[in-house]
């Protein structure tokens, strides 16, 4: 038997997924998080086999050989036809899955500034697969590439032209998660697949897209995986002008901001405890209450833009790690929010159900499946 694999390596995390070349269910999944803490954690899911132990400290590269080591058993030898690796960053003209060959991952590489946290990692996952499977198929799925058409006022900054041609544009990301997302709604609500909707990827990277018919026109992040949301180490939305001071009037220079934006920011800055909600959720302190409330404050605002972006909201869909998983979150991003039509059913939120509404506008609940996605991609090159 054949089988291809899939890899997300993000920045604190790496799942994966094995599958049947012809077939849509894993034979085995699972994800390596808290990378970069003390106390990484690997969850595997293979046939009747389910288990989650402490890989204690370690980075990317580390964590892959484990997994790597991990499947070894579930796999039973069978050879790997294809890997299909999630990209960050495409750059401005790849709107589709690739093959990756050496001249497009130097390309790619290039790239690797505008997503520090995500895209070295995303290519040292490919070099590692090339290295363990070297006559395997190795495809790139792009995050970017979900929102490659967007209208284009959703697409640019008020900069001369010139820089937009050089490739400073909004580039927006987690096209996969919401790439997986419209799939699901087309088979379960044609009428939020093809309306107005607003898809929330919570997690330790967050954003939010306003996507009609399908399509994405308009996401909270732009020219890097810093804008809009806060996230759990990431600033989310800042005034320029308060990285023009800290140049100015603090001495720093782009390797100070580039640390302080990307790794000491966001929910972890904030609270001064952690960058994961689920400690800050029962930690109890006025910190990290505070930075759950600026949290769910940008969350609602960016929501009240991409609705006038959309011109209304039929669905509101929340996903993601934090999305998936915290009624808190959930209730907060909710509250104050029925000028929009958002009625929260307080006890289906609790439980997770799929509908967590009663009001005219649909809230759901969604737990994404990027590697669903870069499975089909891969089948897709497989089967030429």
């Amino acid at each position: 038997m054949s089988i291809l694999m899939t890899l997300n390596a993000g920045s604190s995390s790496i799942k994966f997924a094995v599958y049947p070349v012809n077939g849509d269910h894993p034979i085995a999944h699972g994800q390596l998080e808290k990378i970069g803490s003390d106390d990484a954690q690997l969850t595997l899911h293979g046939g009747n086999h389910s288990e989650t132990r402490s890989e204690g400290s370690l980075d990317h590269t580390t964590g892959l050989r484990r997994i790597l080591s991990a499947l070894d058993g579930l796999t039973q030898g069978a050879a790997i036809a294809a890997v299909g690796h999630r990209i960050v960053h495409g750059g401005p003209d790849i709107d589709a899955p690739k093959i990756l060959d050496s001249a497009l991952l130097d390309k790619l590489a290039e790239y690797a500034p505008l997503a520090p946290l995500h895209q070295p990692h995303n290519l040292a996952a490919v070099h590692a697969a090339i290295a363990a499977f070297p006559e395997a198929l190795q495809v790139g799925c792009f995050d970017t590439a979900f929102h490659r058409h967007h209208p284009w006022v959703n697409d640019t900054f008020a900069l001369p032209r010139s820089y937009y041609d050089q490739g400073v544009r909004r580039y927006g990301f987690h096209g996969l998660s919401y790439d997986y997302i419209i799939h699901r709604l087309a088979q379960i609500d044609s009428h939020a697949a093809h309306g107005k909707t607003v898809v929330a990827h919570l997690g330790n990277g967050a954003s939010m897209c306003a996507i009609r018919d399908g399509r994405s026109i308009g996401s909270t992040m732009g020219f890097s995986a810093l804008d809009g949301l806060p996230m759990g180490t990431r600033s989310g939305q800042i005034d320029p002008g308060v990285l023009l001071y800290l140049m100015e009037s603090h001495g720093m220079d782009a390797a100070d901001l580039t640390d302080l934006l990307y790794k000491k920011s966001g929910l972890l800055g904030l609270s001064g405890l952690s960058n994961d909600m689920r400690t800050l959720e029962t930690a109890g302190t006025d910190e990290a209450e505070q930075a759950i409330a600026y949290f769910t404050f940008r969350i609602r605002r960016e929501l009240g833009a991409m609705a006038a972006i959309l011109g209304g909201l039929d669905s509101l869909v929340f996903c993601g790690g934090i999305g998936e998983h915290s009624a808190r979150i959930r209730a907060e991003v909710c509250t104050g929010m029925e000028w929009l039509g958002i009625a929260l059913d307080a006890a289906a939120n609790e439980a997770a159900a799929d509908i967590i509404s009663n009001g005219t506008t649909t809230v759901r609940v969604i737990p994404t499946d990027e590697e669903a996605i870069i499975a089909k991609a891969v089948r897709g090159f497989l089967a030429v």
